[in-house]
């Protein structure tokens, strides 16, 4: 389980974040949507412990990421929306080099890579220069490295960028694998299309406040207006 709990941020005069708070059990889905500069990616980041919240907690299974980082890092995996790989290395020393950062066995590294491989469908690219990745490939590795850990709580900011429609899919349906392991996924996207096809649960932040926070099928009748999908939805509630 993660909970959030009040959290604040500010950068100078802007606030990002105004007091938030949710909780997501195991096996839920997220998505977490607004518009630009809603506060999405501060969250993320404070709840992946890269950025200091201004006040506020967040938990993991009971430990404070203040007070416990190292214990609340183990059990996340973060998949940033630019990924970042090392050029001259190929995708499978990359993902070696990921799982000893990890403090992984080299038994429980050689397990791991195999079953990343296989769920990504990375095939013979593993063995490539990452140099010579397209987009969506570079994106797919990150996500593997990621999830190298077997992390209980996956963080996600926008996956789907670069990812042609058969890399899209490999994607979601490793996102559905690890959820029905019993994985919780809070996803950061504007695809919004993707979201109410995946996610069973959504999450809506304007102007740094949560606005909406419910299962993905309750949108449809909100505040006794009917909206046929969740573009129309967001569009209305964040007018």
């Amino acid at each position: 389980m993660i909970k959030v709990t009040n959290l604040s941020k500010s950068f100078g005069n802007f606030k990002a974040l105004d007091n938030i708070s949710f909780q997501l059990e195991a096996g839920d889905f997220a998505a977490f949507l607004g518009p630009n500069g809603a506060g999405k990616t501060t969250a993320i980041k404070i709840i992946a412990g890269l950025l200091s919240p201004l006040s506020g907690n967040v938990s993991i299974k009971g430990f404070d990421i203040k007070s416990n980082p190292l214990e609340t890092k183990r059990l996340i995996g973060y998949i940033p929306d630019q990924p970042f790989l090392y050029d001259k290395l190929s995708g499978l020393e990359f993902l070696k080099f990921t799982g000893g950062l990890f403090g992984l066995s080299k038994h429980d590294i050689k397990i791991r890579i195999e079953e990343t491989i296989d769920l990504l469908q990375l095939g013979e690219w593993i063995s490539r220069r990452t140099e010579t990745y397209s987009q969506g490939m570079k994106q797919r590795v990150s996500i593997a490295s990621s999830l190298l850990s077997d992390p209980d709580f996956i963080l996600v900011d926008e996956p789907m960028v670069g990812l042609d429609p058969q890399s899209a899919n490999i994607v979601k349906t490793a996102f559905r694998k690890k959820v029905n392991e019993g994985k919780t996924i809070l996803m950061s996207t504007h695809s919004l299309h993707i979201a109410e096809e995946i996610c069973s649960h959504i999450i809506i932040l304007n102007e740094g406040k949560i606005i909406f926070d419910d299962l993905i099928d309750s949108f449809k009748s909100f505040q006794e207006k009917e909206f046929h999908n969740l573009e129309s939805f967001f569009l209305e509630i964040t007018r």
